[in-house]
């Protein structure tokens, strides 16, 4: 079982900077991507960003240019972080961080328990 644990969340004002970290441990396979989606209130869970183990990146677009992820491996443990720069009140939201473990034909995804992310404006 895939434990991740997140960090960094907060309050800030428009047009601030937050980072966010996520540490996945307790796998037994190779992790192949990880990834932040975001939960605001209302609405669905959706795309910030992908990063596979090679390092290829994936953005929603409303992210690019704006949001950076990363990605570093230390002994066992796998981390990824989100560098979120011009933050809009409309950024709000609860961030999830995500892990996927692709065997074969089967897919596995594991998430986080979310932190919040305030903008004011």
């Amino acid at each position: 079982q895939v434990q991740l644990v997140e960090s960094g969340g907060g309050l800030v004002q428009a047009g601030g900077s937050l980072r966010l970290s996520c540490a996945a441990s307790g796998s037994r396979f190779s992790i192949n991507a990880m990834g932040w989606y975001r939960q605001a209130p209302g609405n669905q869970r959706e795309l910030v960003a992908t990063i596979t183990s090679g390092g290829s990146t994936n953005y929603a677009d409303s992210m690019k240019g704006r949001f950076t992820i990363t990605n570093s491996r230390d002994n066992a443990k796998n981390t990824v972080y989100l560098q979120m720069n011009s933050l809009k009140p409309e950024d709000t939201a609860v961030y999830y961080c995500s892990a996927h473990i692709f065997l074969g034909l089967e897919r596995y995804d594991y998430w986080g328990q979310g932190t919040q992310v305030t903008v004011s404006s």
